[in-house]
């Protein structure tokens, strides 16, 4: 069950990053500037944010099975619709649909994780899929770099749209809850619901109920601060190193991996480190806050790259960004199904991806498009690295202890 998480992760990241990483090549065909940049991703991220609050209350209300196949189809869909693409306003236009059915991966997925994991398991679960992020980020840009060279950029946003749809056909054929699964024996599900959670016993909820609690507002407040950073390096380092550092298409097919490697170090070390402390006793909340800091005081050193003048230094501190983000994921993700019942984590998770996404389209989309026009990277890079601090604050003091609650429909 985990490696279709880990799949689906590794997919949905694949089609997202296509754009990014072949943005030279395709911005010199159809002339797109920086703030067309901008634009072009802040259509992605706004119907992402959308598409979160829907897609979430989906998943809870048809369950994981249905959901992430319902997902899956949309956004393969727009992905491979992408290929047809003449103009800048019609490539805005697919990033769009794209946007909207890629929200429900997450959601999917982390409900995926609390319907088959123990809460002592769940962090370093979410790592594992969540590093998919990082191997489509180091395993994309090298191939689709080729792919262009060889066949051109469309052939790639069709390649991507196909692993969807076969990735669609097993699930659909191999997904079920562990109580329906028939591999699954009696000591499995002890040890899946050996936490004390019991499924049957909570109400159905859906994201209107979860507004009504203040740690639904401290994980939405700490994905607001957090995820535009992700978006950030996602989007803009390809072309800042084309630009500013004056990569190569080739060098920076060898760059990305890099740094994407290092964040898959990140994302299943931080999952890590706090289910080792839960194993040695530790409550949840204080597990995660410790694995959480660790990872948030990383990013100031990673805001550096911008002053550094060797180019190799300077991939060496974004690794940091990339690390200590990832490993901040996969602890933030998991507090959700720390605090609430199975029945309303994927609809907690869609409100965090909605702010998680406003924040996306305010400071990676929208506000690098004018700063860099006119200011140069220098400023975004040093904004960047101050975000997750702030994150922590309001972990600190909105998630509290983290103990689980009872919620009412």
């Amino acid at each position: 069950m985990l490696a279709f998480f880990f799949f689906a992760t590794t997919i949905n990241y694949l089609d997202r990053i296509v754009f990014s990483v072949l943005n030279s090549v395709i911005s010199s065909e159809m002339g797109i500037g920086d703030a067309a940049y901008g634009n072009i991703n802040a259509a992605f991220q706004i119907t992402y944010t959308a598409g979160f609050l829907m897609m979430g209350k989906f998943i809870d209300r048809f369950g994981t099975k249905i959901g992430y196949a319902v997902s899956v189809a949309w956004w393969s869909l727009a992905a491979g619709l992408h290929a047809l693409a003449q103009t800048p306003a019609q490539l805005g236009l697919w990033r769009g649909m794209l946007g909207l059915g890629e929200s429900g991966n997450f959601p999917a997925a982390i409900k995926g994780v609390a319907e088959w994991f123990p809460k002592k398991d769940r962090a370093f679960a979410t790592g594992i899929f969540n590093a998919g992020s990082n191997v489509a980020s180091m395993v994309g840009p090298p191939v689709f770099a080729w792919m262009t060279l060889a066949l051109g950029w469309r052939f790639c946003f069709l390649i991507t749209a196909s692993t969807g749809f076969v990735w669609l056909i097993l699930w659909l054929k191999f997904y079920h809850l562990p109580k329906r699964h028939p591999g699954v024996n009696k000591a499995e599900l002890e040890y899946i619901y050996g936490d004390g959670e019991a499924e049957a016993q909570e109400p159905k909820v859906g994201w209107k109920d979860a507004l009504k609690y203040r740690e639904t507002w401290g994980f939405a407040l700490a994905k607001f601060f957090t995820d535009p950073v992700w978006w950030f390096y996602l989007y803009w380092l390809p072309r800042y190193l084309f630009n500013e550092r004056h990569f190569r298409l080739e060098e920076i097919g060898w760059a990305l991996p890099v740094v994407y490697l290092m964040a898959d170090f990140g994302s299943v070390g931080g999952g890590w480190i706090s289910g080792y402390l839960i194993r040695r006793g530790m409550p949840n909340g204080r597990a995660r806050k410790i694995a959480m800091i660790l990872c948030a005081g990383c990013m100031p050193i990673a805001a550096l790259a911008v002053l550094a003048e060797s180019p190799a230094v300077a991939i060496a501190l974004v690794c940091f960004a990339t690390m200590g983000h990832q490993g901040w994921s996969a602890n933030l993700y998991t507090t959700t199904s720390d605090i609430f019942p199975r029945q309303a984590v994927a609809s907690v998770t869609g409100i965090g991806g909605c702010f998680g996404g406003i924040g996306g389209v305010i400071f990676s989309a929208v506000v690098p498009g004018y700063i860099v026009s006119h200011f140069g990277y220098t400023p975004m890079f040093l904004i960047m690295g101050t975000f997750h601090l702030i994150a922590f604050a309001v972990v600190h003091l909105m998630l509290r202890d983290m103990r689980p609650i009872r919620m009412q429909a």
